[in-house]
């Protein structure tokens, strides 16, 4: 018995759907690649910026595209964190706000910002002191330690120190957390020839891009896998600063990372 008669289907309709069930995937090749930027950064690329590495490999699609491919593989960005409080009133001296959200800078070592975050896992605590270089995002220097110690930030700065090169002019800015207020961390800063400014009191905005810094980190690493101890974490989290500064592609650096925008644009300057 015929069944398009039986479905009172009209033949034409039939041989239509036959022959697009039958076509190859366009979009076969593309999925593939897509699929495979996907996993290489763990989940943390939206749509945008894998139809940017996309054009890398010769695929020219547009990001509406690319949106729609992965939802129908079932792929998306999981991204969406709490901020170490290190203000205990003032013990020292507190220091101008002389960034004032001046966030741009046009060479390295020009312009560092900092603070402190943590982690909990494992029923312990992480913290973390990086520096951030303004001028291509770039963390030159950061430190973990159990308990948010002075030698977490003295360390830090110690580390960052080293990349200075004769004539640099730095300014670092911070909050005011007891760390960057204490003699021995300021006393260093002299000694460098290291310019101090601060946040004003509780006012992130002051310190935006650090703060961006960690809303990137907590969400595309803590929440993104799981960890079987706190080693497995620490070696995650080097792993992934690395991935920030050597992969990890900024729309204001030209789609490059960190590292490739200081190593191609900044030296051919």
């Amino acid at each position: 018995m015929d069944l398009v008669e039986v479905a009172d289907i009209p033949r034409s309709t039939y041989y239509y759907w036959e022959k697009r069930l039958n076509q190859s995937d366009k979009y076969e090749r593309v999925k593939e690649a897509i699929n495979e930027i996907y996993h290489e950064h763990k989940g943390r690329y939206g749509y945008r910026r894998i139809t940017k590495e996309l054009e890398k490999r010769g695929f020219q699609h547009d990001p509406k595209t690319i949106n729609r491919l992965m939802n129908e593989i079932g792929l998306k960005c999981l991204v969406r964190m709490k901020k170490y409080r290190s203000y205990k009133g003032k013990v020292g001296k507190i220091a101008p706000n002389i960034l004032n959200r001046d966030f741009s800078a046009e060479k390295m070592n020009q312009k560092w910002v900092t603070d402190v975050t943590e982690f909990h896992l494992f029923g312990e605590k992480r913290y973390l002191s990086p520096v951030l270089d303004l001028c291509n995002g770039e963390i030159i220097a950061y430190t973990v330690m159990n308990r948010p110690v002075y030698k977490l930030v003295g360390d830090m700065l110690d580390q960052a120190i080293k990349r200075l090169q004769p004539g640099d002019q730095v300014t670092l800015h911070s909050d005011q957390g007891w760390h960057y207020q204490m003699k021995q961390y300021q006393k260093t800063l002299e000694q460098h020839q290291i310019i101090q400014s601060m946040s004003r009191k509780g006012n992130c905005l002051d310190n935006a891009v650090m703060e961006n810094f960690f809303g990137l980190l907590k969400p595309e690493l803590l929440y993104l896998q799981e960890f079987d101890s706190m080693e497995h974490f620490e070696q995650e989290l080097a792993d992934y600063i690395y991935y920030y500064n050597h992969k990890r592609m900024k729309t204001k650096l030209k789609d490059l990372s960190p590292v490739e925008y200081r190593t191609q644009v900044l030296k051919a300057a």
